[in-house]
C-alpha cells in the first residue's frame, strides 16, 4: 500500500488529504482554459468557413471528388482550416502540459512571469502542432460527415437525431485521434521539454526513429482512446445538436 501511495502522488505521498487529492489534477485550470476555448473556437467557427467554402468553392470540390463526395469534403476541409488555426491557444496547451510532465519549470516563477519571459517561446512546436491538427480536424469533421452522407443517407446533416449524431461524433472522434496520434507524440515531446531546452521537432523525430522505433509513434493510443475519445465524443454530440436546433430554428 505504500509503495501504491508512492507512485500515486509522489512527492505528495505525505501531505494532508487535501494535497493529495488536488495533485492529481495538476494543469486544471490550464487545461480547462484551453479545452472550452478550443471547443467554442472549432465547433462554433467551422460552420463559418464550411458556409464560405460552400457558397464560393463547391463548384471545385465537386470537380475534384465528384458531386457525391463535395460535401462530405468541404466539411473536412473546413474543420482542417479551423484546426491549423488552434495555434493561436497553444501556449495554454503548452503550460498544462508542463504542469503535468515538468512542474519544476515553474519553480519561483508566476504565471505573469513566465509570459513575460518566455513570450513567443511559448509558441514552440506551433509547426508541429499545426501539422497534426490539420489531418485530425480533417478526420474529425470528415468521419463524423461521411457517416451521415454514406451510412445513414441523410440529405441535410442537421437532421441528424441525437442517436446518429452520436455514432457520426464516435466515427470522426476514432479518425481524429488514431490520424493525428504520430506528430501528436512529436508536439508532445517538444512541450514538456524545460523552457531552457531548444531541442528541435526533427531532433526529437530522429531519436525516436532510431531510439525507439516507428512502433512510438502510436505508444499511447490505446488509453487516449479510450481517455480523450469519450470526452470528444460527448462535446462533439451536442455541438452538432446545438447547431442542428439552432439552425432549424433561425
Amino acid at each position: 500500500m505504500t509503495n501504491l501511495n508512492n507512485a500515486v502522488f509522489r512527492n505528495q505521498a505525505a501531505a494532508a488529504p487535501i494535497s493529495k487529492w488536488l495533485s492529481l489534477f495538476p494543469g486544471v485550470t490550464f487545461g480547462a482554459a484551453y479545452k472550452v476555448l478550443q471547443r467554442a473556437y472549432k465547433f462554433g467557427g467551422q460552420p463559418f468557413v464550411r458556409d464560405f467554402l460552400t457558397q464560393h468553392y463547391q463548384e471545385n470540390f465537386e470537380n475534384a471528388v465528384g458531386k457525391k463526395n463535395g460535401k462530405t469534403m468541404i466539411y473536412a476541409t473546413a474543420g482542417s482550416i479551423m484546426g491549423v488555426g488552434e495555434i493561436v491557444l497553444l501556449p495554454l496547451d503548452v503550460l498544462k502540459i508542463k504542469a503535468q510532465t515538468n512542474p519544476e519549470a515553474f519553480k519561483g516563477r508566476g504565471l505573469f512571469k513566465i509570459f513575460a519571459e518566455e513570450g513567443w517561446g511559448l509558441y514552440r512546436g506551433a509547426t508541429w502542432t499545426a501539422a497534426r491538427n490539420a489531418p485530425g480536424s480533417f478526420a474529425l469533421f470528415g468521419g463524423s460527415a461521411a457517416m451521415k452522407d454514406y451510412v445513414f443517407k441523410l440529405e441535410k446533416y442537421s437532421d441528424a437525431t441525437f442517436f446518429q449524431d452520436s455514432m457520426a461524433s464516435i466515427a470522426g472522434a476514432v479518425a481524429s485521434i488514431s490520424v493525428a496520434q504520430p506528430l501528436d507524440v512529436i508536439k508532445t515531446r517538444i512541450q514538456k521539454r524545460d523552457f531552457k531546452d531548444k531541442t528541435s521537432g526533427m531532433s526529437i523525430l530522429s531519436d525516436l526513429v532510431k531510439n525507439e522505433g516507428f512502433g512510438a509513434f502510436f505508444k499511447g493510443l490505446t488509453p487516449k482512446l479510450i481517455v480523450i475519445g469519450p470526452k470528444l465524443v460527448f462535446s462533439f454530440t451536442i455541438a452538432q445538436q446545438l447547431m442542428s436546433f439552432f439552425e432549424r430554428r433561425f
